[in-house]
């Protein structure tokens, strides 16, 4: 849509409210429509300087594509993001001017409403003129600055001290696709929930149980829910976060995922003692080399690892690979009337996300055993050792020796490794690309593609547009991105031996005994929330968390915004470690940073990421960086979803989407036909992000196509 079709008609449409708000001069204004006329001003001017950014930012953003054909970065991302919050605008100003008379508006829940884009509006505004900075201090191109920590250092303290409550209250999600804002809004309350008896003695479904009587009053008052969201994302420790994110691991959860997904006959972990491996060299396969087992931190350990496949395939049910599972009884029956399909000539080895710090293959089943059956192939995904008791190099030590065991013993997999691929989201994308360089430096067969899903490539906290996201992203804050970077940095080593989880069923009984003894008090608490919501904000505080950070206002501004103009303040400042180690700087960390002889190794490399994602430009540049070495690479980039699709594939049509181009980039790797039938009943799909604003048939799209019409008639 024409950005200034948009921008007029917010001017026109906030006239129109200011007529209707004040009427007579001489009748006095109620509270509600001082507030109304105060958001409809304030609008006014911050659509009047932003016009001209937008131009200035439309006019040259194509230069940090990709290429032509391949439009995202993270310019577009913004400008897409204030045209967002500018048509949610509209719409609720135009249903203000139209029912403000009326017998059933709801005046304080409409004021509030418009209160928040305000907010929100404001923050963008300083979100654009810090992009302004980012661009002016880069080559034409580059997305990412010249490596300066004084800068750097600016902008986390500029991040640090700026308001982001506004963007988890009213407005939570409103940048994504309408079908996952309910999705969003769980989330956040589950994780606010959560914090509240984050510490308490007991774990899994006792807490999880508990954790619902304190979110009515998330759900009831959004303010509360932004404020204490914005506390929660700022000042927690990394082991909150682990705890949260690992709640996917829950034994319900994923039983219910299970039942949701794709039945699949193959379906187990096992573990691979670690013994020295002998691999032919990928140059001369009349030689030979050896791998030797993961050493990191804490000496040689087992490997991990997860076997889905659709159907039973031949090796599967060998004695060999029963006999590295646990399991029992046997995971897969030797039953002489099950069919054994012959071994597929390709397989796919997965890398799971996570930060680096949390989750395990069983939070990614979802998908993984929907790849199994669309592609027809076996899956194989690494639990490899988390941070922070296992930062860099152990995970990728872990990953690369999974690999070359598949390699060694794919017969046992159901494959004959003729076509591999590996894949990934996040970390697990990571992983992908340092794994193959990992290859390409000890010389053992790379891998025959990639396919990585919105991964870092940039384990370091440098600034680009994209990142600037983290300001108003509801899964991935700049708090908690910094928080994963350190941990598998090495920042925050904690030396400790890798522990095994407890299952959910031998905690259960602890659980419903902790759960009923503080069920009275948890009661208590969330009847108190609604008499006063302050009070179990106070209450519920750990002593960790109790120390009031200093004020925002008294941290110098190190940005200078246009004259007039000051963006709002937070109450609570972030403790971000910004990361010094040169650990950050290393290829194998950060394979954006990598030499150009090792990059030329790569295989082809098919990237797909979100348009909204923080790390979209560590993926644009990334494959800038393999196309100035002349390696094959493709990206695509899907619009109007969150960071960590992947595992929201089943939530929406458009996640559905995101996941099918994913699985068309590994049939490309593993040469595999498109099924008839699905390229029949889908039809052709773009995946294209652009500018554009997609408006659906609604009062608001009515109302800019009668205005923009009244403009060309005039």
């Amino acid at each position: 849509m024409d950005y200034q079709a948009v921008f007029a008609a917010v001017e026109k449409t906030c006239e129109d409210n200011l007529s209707v708000l004040c009427g007579p001069p001489e009748s006095p204004l109620s509270p509600v429509a001082e507030r109304l006329v105060a958001c409809m001003r304030q609008i006014q001017e911050h659509g009047r300087a932003l016009g001209p950014v937008v131009a200035g930012f439309t006019a040259v953003f194509h230069h940090y594509d990709l290429d032509a054909q391949t439009v995202g970065n993270g310019y577009r991302s913004l400008v897409k993001i204030v045209l967002s919050c500018l048509l949610h605008i509209l719409h609720k100003a135009r249903y203000i001017a139209s029912n403000y008379q009326g017998a059933f508006f709801r005046a304080e829940h409409n004021a509030l409403e418009m209160e928040a884009y305000c907010s929100a509006l404001t923050q963008l505004r300083a979100m654009l003129h810090l992009a302004q900075r980012i661009m002016d201090d880069s080559e034409r191109g580059q997305l990412f600055p010249p490596h300066d920590d004084e800068l750097t250092g600016r902008f986390v303290q500029e991040y640090s001290s700026m308001h982001k409550a506004c963007f988890y209250g009213r407005c939570l999600g409103f940048q994504f696709s309408p079908a996952l804002r309910p999705f969003l809004q769980t989330v956040v309350i589950s994780m606010m929930s959560y914090g509240e008896t984050y510490g308490k003695q007991q774990s899994g479904l006792g807490l999880a149980a508990l954790s619902l009587l304190t979110s009515g009053k998330y759900v009831m008052d959004p303010e509360l829910r932004g404020e204490e969201f914005e506390r929660i994302t700022q000042n927690l420790d990394l082991q909150f976060w682990k705890s949260f994110w690992n709640l996917t691991e829950n034994g319900l959860i994923t039983g219910f995922n299970r039942m949701a997904s794709k039945q699949v006959q193959v379906n187990f972990t096992f573990t691979v003692p670690p013994l020295t491996l002998r691999l032919p060299l990928a140059s001369d396969p009349s030689l030979s080399i050896s791998v030797v087992p993961p050493v990191a931190h804490w000496g040689p350990g087992p490997v991990h690892m997860r076997l889905i496949s659709y159907d039973l395939r031949e090796g599967q049910d060998s004695e060999e690979l029963l006999a590295l599972s646990r399991a029992e009884p046997a995971p897969v029956p030797r039953l002489p009337w099950v069919q054994r399909l012959p071994r597929s000539p390709s397989l796919v080895v997965h890398f799971h996300g996570g930060g680096f710090v949390a989750q395990t293959s069983r939070s990614h089943e979802s998908y993984l055993r929907r790849w199994s059956k669309e592609l027809g192939v076996p899956v194989l995904s690494v639990d490899y050792s988390l941070a922070p008791e296992a930062p860099f190099p152990r995970a990728l030590e872990e990953c690369f020796y999974a690999y070359c065991w598949a390699l060694n013993n794919c017969q046992l997999l159901g494959s004959t490794a003729e076509r591999v691929c590996l894949a990934g989201d996040s970390a697990g994308g990571n992983l992908c690309i340092t794994v193959s360089m990992k290859a390409i430096s000890t010389g053992v067969r790379v891998p025959d593609g990639i396919m990585a899903a919105y991964p870092a490539t940039l384990i370091a906290m440098d600034v680009s547009p994209s990142r600037l996201l983290t300001l108003i992203d509801p899964l991935l804050p700049l708090g908690v991105l910094a928080k994963c970077l350190n941990a598998y940095a090495g920042v925050e080593y904690q030396t400790a031996a890798p522990a095994a989880c407890g299952g959910t069923l031998s905690a259960l009984g602890r659980d419903t005994a902790l759960l009923l003894s503080d069920l009275t008090q948890g009661a208590s608490n969330w009847i108190q929330s609604f008499l006063d919501p302050t009070r179990s904000t106070q209450s519920t505080r750990r002593p960790s968390q109790a120390a009031s950070p200093p004020p925002a206002a008294a941290a110098a501004c190190l940005i200078d915004y246009p004259e007039g103009f000051e963006p709002l303040r937070s109450e609570w400042l972030s403790v971000i470690q910004r990361l010094s180690s040169p650990v950050v700087r290393n290829p194998f960390v950060s394979p954006l940073l990598a030499p150009d002889a090792l990059l030329k190794g790569l295989p082809p490399v098919h990237i797909v990421t979100s348009g909204l994602d923080p790390l979209l430009d560590d993926s644009v540049m990334f494959g800038r960086r393999l196309r100035a070495t002349g390696q094959p690479v493709s990206l695509t980039v899907v619009p109007d979803l969150p960071h960590g699709f992947l595992s929201l594939s089943q939530l929406a049509k458009e996640t559905e989407a995101a996941t099918a181009a994913c699985m068309a980039r590994m049939r490309e790797v593993l040469r595999l036909e498109e099924p008839a039938a699905a390229a029949e009943s889908e039809g052709p799909v773009s995946f294209v992000f652009t500018a554009c604003i997609k408006i659906k048939a609604s009062e608001t799209n009515r109302g800019v196509k009668q205005f923009v019409g009244e403009r060309a008639a005039a």
